[in-house]
């Protein structure tokens, strides 16, 4: 099959060649071809029973295979598990939402401008306050990590009316989100299924398991970073996000037909100017995000990326001016939902309060014309080839890393 005709949503491609070009569309499609390849040849690792158990059926009808604690998918049945998944105009939030998002570690300190302070209640609650304010802001996460995770959604629902992106690591947490639920809050339950190289986070699958049968509608991310868990070139990369979104998304289909998915990919760059860590704020994060935002509209997923963030520790004019960069581009070019877009600084460590609301302000007066140039990554096939080799292992090994540092990704 031409890899334009696995595209679902007809008018979406037309809006994403008249936004993007007819060339990145086309590299888009491969890459969703790319992804349907690496579900089928190098799958996933995945010892935990109920998952491998949702796909075993499959094996007589040859659309999966269950062997040596990996599980392989073919295109037929991913295509049949994307094809239940409900479309973004059933979803509950619109097109071009801003939310806050993520679960910082620490909050900053905007007095003595400095961060490491833990979290408490109290921040929850002012993050909360904040979101439901301002208009700009369309939902929120809890912002922070805090040990009682029932008591933080407790809080963010009590002051903030609307979506919820909330965590579930506990079958008490699980059961304060299906209340919220049955009483027509609209929730989304965040996890990340993979991790490199390609295999389960044995850790999060039961609560992950138990979340999609209740039927609660599943945030699922997958984290691969640029010269390190994928190839380091923008085709790359957002192959290896989509085939490990792809894969909970099935997992979450198979538990439960009709599940509502919101494909989370959070594609990352390393950037050996800070130890190969993330760079958040590059405009090629942006970029990066917003295109896997396009290639899922295409699909008709709903979609929420990562962006308008950055790589400062505290809250410059650098900081600010990368939230607006970040704005500009995704209102330039259109997606469907986007976190972290708020209050987070360098590495999404520490939550800042003071750069919540600037941005928030910020969002109210930016425009499509306040983005940069940009030039759109063409599809490179050394990706796909690097996939093929390291698809298991670290690109940073990979030549293709070498070859493409300091020219792939930049500002």
């Amino acid at each position: 099959m031409d890899a334009m005709n696995r595209l679902k949503n007809k008018d979406q491609i037309v809006a994403s060649i008249q936004a993007l070009g007819q060339g990145t569309v086309e590299m888009l499609s491969q890459v969703h071809q790319d992804a349907l390849w690496v579900m089928e040849n190098l799958g996933v690792r995945c010892t935990h029973p109920e998952i491998m158990n949702a796909f075993s059926p499959f094996e007589t009808e040859g659309k999966a295979i269950v062997y040596d604690d990996r599980i392989f998918i073919t295109e037929d049945l991913v295509s049949a598990c994307l094809a239940t998944v409900p479309g973004i105009d059933a979803f509950f939030v619109a097109r071009n939402s801003f939310f806050i998002g993520g679960r910082a570690p620490f909050v900053y300190d905007d007095t003595a401008g400095q961060g490491g302070v833990l979290p408490t209640l109290a921040h929850v609650e002012r993050i909360a306050l904040i979101a439901e304010a301002n208009p700009t802001v369309t939902g929120s996460g809890v912002g922070v990590m805090l040990k009682d995770e029932c008591a933080q959604i407790d809080i963010l629902a009590k002051h903030c009316s609307k979506p919820l992106l909330l965590p579930v690591s506990s079958d008490a947490s699980l059961e304060r989100v299906q209340r919220l639920y049955a009483d027509g809050r609209k929730v989304m339950v965040t996890f990340c299924l993979t991790r490199p190289p390609l295999q389960v986070n044995e850790n999060v699958a039961e609560h992950f398991v138990n979340t999609a049968r209740s039927g609660l509608p599943l945030f699922l991310s997958a984290l691969p970073m640029a010269g390190i868990s994928a190839p380091y070139c923008a085709s790359g990369v957002l192959t290896v996000t989509h085939a490990e979104v792809l894969f909970a998304m099935c997992a979450a289909q198979l538990l439960k037909p009709g599940i509502v998915c919101i494909h989370a990919g959070f594609p990352s760059i390393a950037d050996p100017r800070y130890d190969y860590r993330p760079n958040y704020g590059l405009v090629s994060h942006n970029v990066l995000n917003m295109l896997l935002a396009h290639l899922n509209m295409m699909l008709d997923l709903p979609t929420i990326q990562s962006g308008c963030t950055t790589n400062e520790q505290h809250v410059t004019p650098r900081a600010l001016s990368d939230a607006r960069t970040g704005l500009a581009i995704f209102k330039k070019y259109g997606f469907h939902m986007v976190r972290h877009a708020f209050g987070f600084l360098g590495g999404l460590l520490d939550f800042s309060i003071v750069k919540l609301e600037k941005v928030a302000q910020i969002a109210k007066e930016v425009t499509a014309e306040d983005a940069p140039a940009v030039e759109m990554p063409a599809y490179d096939e050394r990706g796909f080839s690097s996939i093929q080799s390291y698809g298991l292992s670290v690109y940073k090994d990979d030549p293709l890393t070498a070859a493409n540092m300091g020219k792939e990704f930049t500002n």
